[in-house]
């Protein structure tokens, strides 16, 4: 199957330290990639490169035939069509939890079929017209993913996106994440320090060492 995602050669120095070290990536369309490794190692700063949040010394980023990233070229992170869920579970304060996985939907009349669809998958619909304040952290963090998955980006990007859940409902919430993921066709890249994750969720594990990945 033709590679989806290609990250090819990518440097990338905080001050003098170099974070990543010609780091090689491909991923195939669909396919969900897991990366762990020592904390400090880059994992994090692989997504925020990938997303356009950290710009890398040099190297190359092709996502579905478009270069987002080399020499010439550095496509905004609003433009990569990249969806990114992080540990700190940021939801708008302001808006109810429907509101909050609708935000960003443009298909307005479907709007609501769609966001009683991801709750109901995701176990939150109960949750629909509370405010982030209310909620715990395990259920910030579904409602977080909700709306990420919502937007069907092209790569979603999952940094520790199960920390604040149990491990009773993190058994229950892998096979409904992985059905949603391929029923939807998402590319998906995962930074996790979890191998029952990694066994859950990943079609392929990589760790990230000495600014390169190695697979496992």
């Amino acid at each position: 199957m033709k590679d989806f995602l290609k990250v090819k050669n990518i440097d990338l120095y905080f001050g003098k330290e170099k974070i990543l070290n010609g780091l090689n990536l491909e991923i195939e369309k669909g396919s969900v990639v897991a990366i762990t490794g020592e904390s400090g190692s880059g994992k994090t700063s692989l997504l925020r490169v990938i997303c356009g949040l950290e710009s890398p010394s040099n190297g190359e980023i092709i996502l579905d035939t478009q270069t987002l990233f080399n020499d010439k070229i550095s496509v905004p992170t609003e433009k990569r069509n990249i969806g990114l869920v992080i540990q700190e579970k940021v939801l708008f304060p302001h808006l109810d939890v429907r509101k909050n996985i609708e935000f960003g939907i443009s298909k307005k009349n479907s709007k609501e079929d769609l966001s009683n669809e991801i709750m109901e998958k995701l176990n939150i619909s109960d949750l629909a017209k509370k405010y982030p304040h209310e909620l715990s952290g395990g259920e910030s963090q579904r409602v977080a993913l909700g709306r990420s998955i919502i937007m069907t980006p092209k790569v979603l990007m999952l940094d520790e996106p199960f920390t604040g859940l149990d491990k009773k409902l993190k058994t229950k919430i892998y096979p409904v994440i992985k059905s949603i993921l391929q029923d939807n066709k998402i590319t998906s890249l995962m930074v996790t320090h979890d191998l029952n994750e990694v066994r859950a969720l990943a079609d392929k594990c990589f760790n990230l060492q000495s600014g390169k990945l190695v697979e496992v």
